[in-house]
């Protein structure tokens, strides 16, 4: 289930090597972890349970959680942090992992402490951000990340970013700002980057706990930090939750945009902000088939032009239905939704179910900003940039994550300045989608671009690519949408088709033949299925069918980066309204099926195996304590450390009707990872 090819990713790897799985010898490749090579292989069962043997897999795919442990060696690991190694064994863990017998003999060193100006923590666009303009001021920075690689989230980005082509990179793809940043900051001498080391606590002696290289305990004692640590996703509450196949965007995308592993043949997805439409598109960008997406809100939440894009590929959108249900022995099979009122509450009779082996869960997204707060509790002076400060964007957390950094550097008596433009940028960056406008009138030329991109979010490429400057974007707000400057004519390079982020600008072209006009799209599915000659489907910016067009020829702008060019021929009386097309096939959506019956407890606590009965008898019965809650039940006292389940807890609260300023919380865990003691006492490994 490796992916061969991808019409964005390059798809290149070394020999394999033989690991082998309960005995099984497979095939894996340099840089895999065990999780993506048992994935490639169509295994999703890693363990069971030890308290109801229910079978466990990937969840987090981020080290967060402990679904995914497996026996690697005789050692318990986690699957989606570990890398597979030659003749590596690795076994599901069935019950609690034995303790293994301790070396005969115990070697100790001095736990290391090493002193920096700055300590930036996370290495995804505003860590790197923010250790860029530290390093320029001359600051000695350690920054430090729990990944192999520099990047974060960029990683898995493989579309093309909004905002500000000058200040963020917009126009560009996120696997090459990841690189174009990762480059500038090894470039910069007073930086030092830590690979392979998370952050594990802030202490209230303001050293901050490093383990370096996953093996080497370290203290840093910064001056000042900065926690660009992302965000976490939220997850929700329904029988069958926790079933292989039940996981967030994240760690899809980590399995196909980083890892190239198809994970999935049918997929649904909860959720219809921008982490869930563009997730659903990277799914289909891979081969896997989208056979639904459902939102409760009466309109996804995220860009239209996202959502459109998914609507012009025949993907099935849902609004005001929520999931009820995943279904499934040992791994999803099927979902079930359902309609919900203005309150949110589930209308009988009105669910569907569709047949699928994955269920995407992308309902938002909590700031992982508790080595932030620890900060500020103990002293030390700490600035907080990009998803740790504010959920928004990836351009937003750039941009943030350059004000961090110039803050730290101001905390360390550099003088420099912030710049207001800086602020305001931010802001605008951050905003979330606005009011949609009608449609903008044509202009009478002969060839002319036509923006199908009306709705109000920050974005100007188009603006920076047309050569003739035909294409405006107001300056002062680049959220309000482009306007065509009609009085002079337009090339028809199709530059603004090749560049838009949103795939929202086609190229009207009535020059040779004013009955049957060219309309350019743009297109990032390869070339399989583009001959010349070949009729496809013309759909109009909501994905409504207009009907069989000409493939005339394909071709790509220089600097394009993958996105190519369908010129279509098309009848003059709907050429206009083409906003894309989709290439006919043999099924093009979900098909509902028959209601299955639902009957599995709903999991709050994913590592106790704790059930959503369970804590509302408890609140039912007066307990507005989250820690009475957990001596309990035990929920909030797995690996994760209650980073899952505690908004879940606090949902179930809302649901019964009690206000949150009731409640009292968790007392959070110093540490941010499970650590074996032995690595704090600054034991050798044997």
């Amino acid at each position: 289930m490796r992916l061969e090819k991808h019409p964005i990713l390059e798809v290149k790897r070394a020999e394999p090597f033989v690991f082998f799985f309960q005995g099984r010898e497979l095939l894996a490749y340099s840089g895999e972890t065990i999780a993506s090579a048992l994935f490639a292989h169509g295994i999703r069962v890693f363990g069971r349970h030890p308290k109801d043997g229910s079978p466990q897999g990937i969840f987090c795919a981020n080290g967060q959680c402990a679904q995914c442990l497996v026996l690697a060696d005789g050692r318990p690991v986690k699957a989606c942090m570990t890398l597979v190694r030659p003749g590596m064994r690795v076994a599901p863990l069935d019950g609690l992992p034995q303790a293994p017998p301790p070396p005969e003999h115990l070697a100790f060193r001095a736990i290391e402490e090493v002193e920096v100006e700055a300590l930036v923590i996370g290495g995804g666009p505003a860590g790197m951000s923010a250790a860029l303009e530290l390093g320029r001021l001359g600051v000695k920075t350690l920054l430090v990340d729990d990944k192999h690689r520099l990047g974060g989230k960029l990683l898995l980005q493989t579309h093309r970013f909004f905002g500000s082509r000058e200040a963020v990179y917009a126009g560009t793809r996120g696997i090459v700002i990841a690189e174009n940043l990762a480059a500038e900051v090894q470039a910069q001498r007073s930086v030092e980057v830590w690979l392979n080391s998370p952050a594990l606590a802030v202490f209230s002696d303001r050293k901050v706990g490093i383990l370096r290289e996953g093996r080497r305990y370290v203290l840093v004692r910064p001056r000042v930090l900065v926690v660009a640590t992302g965000a976490r996703e939220r997850s929700l509450v329904f029988p069958g939750n926790t079933l292989p196949g039940v996981y967030g965007a994240g760690a899809f995308q980590t399995l196909v945009n980083r890892d190239l592993v198809r994970a999935a043949e049918r997929l649904f997805v909860v959720g219809g902000g921008n982490v869930g439409l563009i997730a659903a598109y990277h799914a289909l960008q891979a081969g896997i088939r989208v056979v639904g997406l459902c939102e409760a809100l009466p309109e996804c939440t995220g860009y239209k032009v996202h959502k459109d894009k998914l609507l012009r590929l025949g993907v099935p959108i849902y609004t005001s239905h929520t999931v009820v249900a995943a279904h499934g022995k040992d791994h999803v099979e099927a979902i079930t939704i359902a309609q919900v009122d203005e309150k949110f509450q589930r209308i009988p009779g009105t669910e569907k179910t569709f047949g699928c082996d994955t269920i995407l869960i992308a309902v938002g997204l909590d700031p992982v900003d508790e080595f932030y707060r620890k900060a500020q509790e103990f002293g030390i002076p700490a600035f907080a940039a990009g998803d740790a400060q504010e959920i928004a964007e990836a351009s937003a957390a750039i941009f943030t994550g350059r004000i961090a950094g110039r803050r730290a550097a101001q905390a360390l008596g550099r003088g420099v300045e912030i710049p207001a433009e800086w602020e305001r940028t931010a802001e605008v960056l951050k905003s979330r989608p606005g009011r949609i406008h009608p449609p903008p009138a044509l202009p009478p030329l002969s060839v002319f671009p036509v923006l199908h991109c009306v709705q109000e979010i920050p974005c100007d490429p188009c603006a920076s690519v047309c050569p003739l400057g035909l294409i405006q974007v107001d300056r002062e707000d680049i959220r309000n949408p482009p306007r065509f400057r009609g009085e002079r004519p337009c090339s028809g390079c199709a530059r603004c088709v090749a560049f838009c982020p949103g795939l929202a600008i086609t190229l009207v072209d009535f020059r040779k033949d004013p009955e049957h006009p060219v309309v350019t799209v743009p297109w990032e599915f390869g070339t399989d299925a583009l001959g010349v000659g070949k009729a496809v489907l013309a759909v109009d910016a909501e994905g409504k069918a207009l009907g069989s067009a000409e493939v005339l020829g394909v071709s790509q702008v220089p600097g394009a980066d993958h996105t190519l060019l369908v010129r279509l021929k098309v009848p003059e009386e709907w050429a206009t309204r083409v906003a894309g097309m989709r290439v006919l096939q043999e099924e093009e959506a979900g098909i509902p099926a028959e209601p299955l019956p639902i009957s599995e407890e709903a999991i709050v606590c994913r590592c106790e195996r704790v059930g959503a009965s369970a804590i509302r008898a408890l609140i039912r019965q007066g307990v507005r304590d989250l820690n009475e809650i957990k001596a309990v039940t035990r929920a909030g006292m797995g690996a994760c450390g209650g980073k899952t389940c505690r908004n879940l807890i606090l949902r179930l609260f809302r649901e019964e009707g009690v206000p949150l300023e009731e409640v009292t919380d968790f007392v959070g865990r110093p540490l941010f990872l499970e650590v074996p003691l032995g690595i704090f006492a600054g034991m050798e490994e044997p």
